[in-house]
């Protein structure tokens, strides 16, 4: 075991900082593949654990592109319920630490012991996220942008004119820094604001398959309408009632009273009897 030089952050229990590799960004619906915890102790002895587990479902190529884990690396890898035990008896106790943590790594965990069975108390750990440090200490919002691309104050933040002839004069300053940033704008939003190209309404709530129109989201990620206008029609009438886009509500409306989009026309169809 090792042990840390003394640290400024001051323990009364283990803090184990976590971090996930998984087979997408949604923290609930995604599955783990990699888990490191680094646990430090308060007298500064540090226990470092590993686990590669088999997601039980193909690993997308995009986030293959991100973490390059493979289905070949996870192939007779246990499931998380075979380890989840070991996993649960390393964080017992602990308060748990690491980076963005808050919003990705705490819910997958936590969505994985559920699955698992296993009703592990995450809730009660304290939590100590740097990302969301980071954030408030070193703002990344548009007064910050003028501060450090243009060198100037920004009094006139939030007026109308003001903050958007301020945008236009930090994107000059970028293009100016970062020579490598294309100069298109067909570039600077392929690279920037990627989009899914199977997605129907901009927030990829309802999602191309095929010649179908599926959820993109929850419990029935993946389910057509055809086949929840059908068998649950009664969660086609909750997105109605939800703060989904006007664009999504008029398709899932439309769902209900038995017209389908086409990809490859653009026209309804009546559900068949």
């Amino acid at each position: 075991m090792e042990k840390r030089e003394q640290m400024r952050l001051k323990l009364d229990r283990p803090i184990a900082f976590l971090d996930i590799e998984a087979t997408g960004k949604n923290a609930v619906t995604e599955r783990l593949i990699d888990l490191a915890v680094i646990k430090v102790h308060p007298d500064g002895k540090l226990e470092k654990h590993y686990w590669r587990v088999n997601p039980e479902r193909p690993i997308p190529a995009e986030a293959t592109a991100i973490h390059r884990i493979r289905d070949k690396d996870v192939a007779g890898k246990p499931i998380f319920k075979a380890v989840a035990r070991q996993i649960a008896a390393v964080l017992e106790g602990c308060d748990l630490g690491g980076f963005g943590i808050i919003r990705f790594d705490v819910p997958m965990l936590a969505a994985e012991f559920k699955r698992a069975g296993m009703d592990f108390a995450l809730k009660d750990a304290r939590i100590v996220d740097a990302l969301a440090i980071f954030h408030q200490r070193e703002r990344r919002d548009l007064r910050a942008a003028v501060k450090f691309y243009l060198e100037q104050d920004f009094p006139g933040a939030h007026g109308a004119v003001e903050d958007a002839e301020a945008a236009l004069r930090v994107l000059e300053a970028q293009l100016d820094r970062y020579p490598d940033l294309p100069a298109e704008v067909d570039g600077l939003d392929t690279l920037y604001n990627p989009r899914d190209p199977n997605a129907v309404d901009l927030e990829g709530r309802l999602v191309w398959v095929g010649d179908d129109v599926t959820i993109g989201f929850g419990k029935y990620k993946g389910k057509t309408l055809r086949e929840l206008a059908k068998d649950d029609p009664h969660f086609l009438q909750w997105i109605l009632k939800k703060e989904f886009s006007d664009e999504v509500k008029g398709i899932v409306q439309d769902a209900l009273e038995g017209r389908f989009p086409s990809r490859s026309s653009g026209n309804g169809g009546e559900i068949p009897s």
